[in-house]
């Protein structure tokens, strides 16, 4: 059965550094594409950032760039996304999400909160 577990997230203040991880079983993670999505109040679901299976960064959202790392473990099955100077604008849910590569089918993470506030 495919899981994606994400940890990591919470309340932090402005300024703040959280790194979140998501840990996969269930299908063959190192050859699989991976992002993480953020979703607002509000808003649409959009991507932060994407990797591929040899750990190449692939997109980065602009409004993260030079701020969010995103990297993997493929000998731990585990996907994390280093967030530094966190504002209150990066305040959503937090998606991990795979894409396999036997039939290229999508699973999402159940999604962890990051609130910045003060």
């Amino acid at each position: 059965q495919v899981q994606l577990v994400e940890s990591g997230g919470g309340l932090v203040q402005p300024g703040g550094s959280v790194r979140l991880s998501c840990v996969a079983s269930g299908f063959t993670f190192s050859t699989s594409v991976m992002s993480w999505y953020r979703q607002a109040p509000g808003k649409e679901r959009d991507v932060v950032a994407s990797i591929d299976p040899s750990g190449s960064v692939t997109n980065v959202a602009v409004l993260v760039k030079g701020r969010f790392t995103i990297s993997r473990d493929n000998a731990k099955n585990t996907l994390y996304l280093q967030m530094n100077d966190l504002k209150p604008e990066d305040t959503a849910v937090y998606y991990c999400k795979a894409v396999r590569a036997l039939r290229g089918h999508s699973y999402w993470g159940q999604g962890t909160q990051v609130t910045v506030s003060s």
